[in-house]
């Protein structure tokens, strides 16, 4: 088996991956474990469960490129209980993901970078910022104070005050709310919301991976770039991701 590869540790055949690979492709929201497993005749849930980790790993590019231009960032609030409690932040059931959009001209929307983070302090926002995102480029968010460094680390920093604004944060800023919801809709479609938030970043991943895509008129092509991918992508071991050491 190849070696230095998320193929790595396994006795399967490549041409298993491979289905794997383009079942996971060709779906156009996705797959499941219990569908992949099926599919490809597997003795147990726990190895197609871990096989579509290892390739939501293998979707993230190794060294890919930040985001540019204009560039919408704001934070949106996963799973958990929609039942009493705070909405928004401040939301103690709910995952905090911080999602960024590219905004091109004169319409339209470009790439996506999405992060489980632990909170919406400065510290958590501005590094996922300066992580993805080109220095100089224009930043927009709304007012929550956790941004307000942006403008001494090199970024056009634009405020939208949604309070004073006349038009609803769908409209001010659209792109980070449309993938808020496409990216809500997906996880309880596909995967009827059981995602924990242990291994939320894996689903991000893959997500941000489709949609990035989109405009692909091959799934041949998805699947090419997977396979490819795959062979720079280091082996993943089960306890790696039972242990949530996403992207090491």
């Amino acid at each position: 088996m190849t070696a230095g590869t998320i193929f790595e540790r396994t006795r399967m055949p490549l041409r298993t991956w491979f289905a794997a690979m383009w079942f996971v492709t060709s779906q156009k929201d996705g797959a499941s474990a219990l569908g992949l497993k099926r599919v490809l005749g597997l003795g147990s849930y726990q190895t197609a469960w871990t096989w579509l980790h290892k390739l939501r790993q293998a979707m993230v590019r190794p060294g890919r490129d930040q985001l540019c231009g204009r560039v919408e960032v704001d934070e949106t609030y996963v799973g958990g209980s929609d039942v009493g409690g705070k909405r928004g932040r401040g939301s103690e059931r709910k995952n905090v993901v911080v999602i960024a959009i590219e905004v091109l001209s004169p319409y339209g929307f470009g790439r996506v970078r999405m992060r489980q983070i632990p909170d919406v302090s400065g510290s958590s926002l501005v590094s996922f910022v300066r992580d993805i995102a080109e220095k100089g480029s224009a930043i927009q968010t709304d007012g929550w104070g956790g941004y307000n460094e942006l403008s001494k680390c090199g970024y056009q920093h634009e405020k939208v005050i949604l309070s004073s604004n006349e038009d609803p944060a769908h409209i001010s800023m659209p792109g980070v709310h449309r993938i808020a919801s496409l990216l809500k809709r997906w996880l309880l479609s596909t995967h009827q919301g059981s995602v924990s938030s242990k291994h939320l970043d894996y689903y991000l991943d893959e997500y941000t991976f489709r949609f990035n895509r989109r405009k692909s008129h091959s799934r041949g092509m998805l699947f090419y770039r997977l396979m490819e991918q795959a062979a720079m992508t280091a082996p993943l071991p089960y306890h790696q991701i039972v242990h949530r050491e996403h992207n090491m």
